[in-house]
């Protein structure tokens, strides 16, 4: 099956190493600042941020491969103790068995899953229906996402199945409907600005 192009190849067109390490780059600071844009809640350990949104942006602009490889690239730098994940936290790899692990860790296969979904249809989000198509792939990202964290809080934190939900969903679901919505508008207008061109 022939895939059409993700929406970085559509704005940086053209291929080669040179340039998809150009993507991962950019996809990289993306993430980065992304999860600097942190707040604490007091009644979780888990942290409102920006991450969610910019790993799943990152899988809307790069697609399955490249953008599962830019989210195990940041994750690596976090493990070598560079400060790229938010600051709120233990550093380098003690943060892998904090709180927050599992949300970490469910990055990859979320990218993989939502990245593969935009490929299949990329190219035509700018029509309603294909929006929907978007919002449904988001969506598959979001779950796996914060099904990892869920998981994670019980089991690895030892929440009660309850408490987990309270502290690892519950809070983060309208944060995380606006995130959507915003990927939706952020793609939907680089399509009606290149359309213009």
């Amino acid at each position: 099956m022939v895939q059409a192009r993700v929406l970085a190849d559509r704005i940086y067109s053209g291929e080669g190493i040179v340039r998809d390490a150009a993507r991962i780059i950019a996809a990289n600071i993306l993430l980065v600042l992304c999860a600097h844009v942190a707040i604490p809640l007091p009644w979780t350990p888990v942290p409102i941020t920006g991450q969610t949104f910019g790993v799943l942006l990152v899988a809307v602009l790069l697609g399955s491969g490249r953008g599962t490889v830019a989210v195990v690239f940041y994750l690596l730098e976090g493990m070598a103790g560079l400060p790229v994940f938010a600051p709120y936290g233990a550093p380098g790899v003690a943060r892998f068995f904090g709180p927050t692990a599992g949300y970490l860790l469910a990055y990859p296969p979320a990218v993989f899953l939502t990245g593969w979904l935009v490929e299949r249809s990329a190219g035509i989000w700018f029509l309603p229906l294909a929006g929907l198509r978007l919002a449904c792939a988001l969506f598959f990202g979001e779950a796996t996402i914060f099904l990892g964290g869920y998981f994670w809080l019980r089991v690895g934190v030892g929440l009660g199945w309850g408490p987990a939900f309270l502290a690892g969903v519950v809070p983060f679901l309208p944060g995380e409907i606006l995130k959507m919505v915003l990927i939706v508008m952020v793609v939907r207008g680089v399509e009606l600005a290149r359309e213009r061109h």
